[in-house]
């Protein structure tokens, strides 16, 4: 377990993850929250509203084992019951970690977040390979040709 946390402290130095209720939840609103994390003794009050950041961003919500003074710890704070992930790749290798340890609690989330970090990771090296032919004046298979002068062939 000290794996995700480790990984969560990179993150959060990395800039890729926001602690605290409102940065998660404001993270959550503008679409860019890969993963919402709870913590385990996390008040009823800040699960409810956790559930209603997951529905306005579409955004999946897992519960950690772990309290949120340890939490809190791993992400530079006294104690932290919210966090939200911004890189789908950080998600996948926190749950991942998870579910090393708690298969049943955490692997059908993990599985699911490892899909959507390659999807994610496909996508990113699509629009290098875009911007790239861009700069260097490539076409696409599909683009027009150029019209040969009338003058050449007479």
């Amino acid at each position: 377990m000290g794996d995700a946390l480790h990984l969560l402290g990179l993150a959060r130095k990395a800039g890729r993850l926001q602690a605290g209720e409102e940065p998660a939840g404001a993270l959550c609103r503008a679409g860019k929250a890969k993963l919402l994390l709870l913590a385990a003794d996390a008040a009823g009050n800040t699960a409810r509203r956790a559930e209603r950041f997951t529905q306005a961003g579409n955004v999946p919500l897992v519960r950690l084992p772990f309290s949120k003074e340890e939490l809190g710890r791993a992400v530079g704070r006294s104690n932290c019951a919210l966090a939200a992930l911004s890189d789908a790749g950080l998600a996948a290798s926190l749950l991942k970690t998870l579910a090393r340890d708690d298969p049943e609690s955490y692997g059908a989330a993990s599985q699911v977040a490892q899909s959507r970090a390659e999807k994610a990771r496909r996508r990113q090296l699509e629009k290098r390979r875009h911007e790239k032919n861009v700069a260097q004046g490539k076409r696409g298979a599909r683009a027009a040709r150029p019209k040969a002068d009338v003058d050449e062939h007479i």
